[in-house]
């Protein structure tokens, strides 16, 4: 293996290590950062997964330009890695979109439930503590009970989508671990 080989996989698995790991870690705490609605915390996680993601491109540059000079691209272990890679970043994208929307809801709840407090300020009532509360307080202010709790509907279910589609992202780049690693 030549010096400029060794340079290109030690910049591939450079981009391995400081791409996937945070990329990882952002889609693995964005549930709970839903969960607990935080959406400071979550804002800070879309953030991360785009650039993280958008970075972890190098991988595959990196990976197709070594396979390129070892002349291992016709090769079945590195086809299905370059495969499994490609739909890793479609669901990545995937997530992305996810994280967005859950944010979007997540603020969306908290704008309404701001304008609900204000709404109750201004006529001298206080907050409703239960449920009943809750519907008496949407009638009214036009409902904006109602629609903070659409958005926290919406918010639960992307908090689904990203855990799972998550989990199977994961996975794929252990495979695609295991097939660099093992080489079949």
């Amino acid at each position: 293996m030549s010096f400029t080989d060794r340079l290109v996989l030690a910049v591939h698995i450079a981009f391995v290590i400081f791409t996937i790991g945070p990329v990882t870690a952002a889609i693995m705490s964005t549930p709970r950062a839903i969960r607990t609605g935080n959406a400071g915390l979550l804002r800070y996680l879309v953030r991360t997964t785009r650039i993280f993601g958008a970075a972890s491109l190098g991988i595959l540059v990196f990976g197709i330009i070594l396979g390129q000079s070892q002349q291992d691209l016709g090769k079945a272990w590195l086809t299905a890695s370059l495969t499994l890679f490609v739909v890793a970043l479609v669901l990545l994208v995937l997530v992305m979109r996810d994280q967005r929307r859950a944010l979007a809801a997540l603020t969306a709840a908290a704008r309404d439930s701001d304008a609900h407090q204000h709404a109750a300020q201004q006529s001298g009532a206080q907050p409703p503590a239960t449920a009943a509360g809750e519907e008496e307080a949407a009638a009214s202010t036009g409902g904006a009970a109602i629609t903070a709790a659409s958005a926290a509907a919406v918010a639960t279910v992307e908090r689904g989508r990203i855990a799972s589609l998550g989990g199977i992202v994961s996975l794929i780049w252990l495979v695609i671990l295991v097939l660099m690693v093992w080489q079949p």
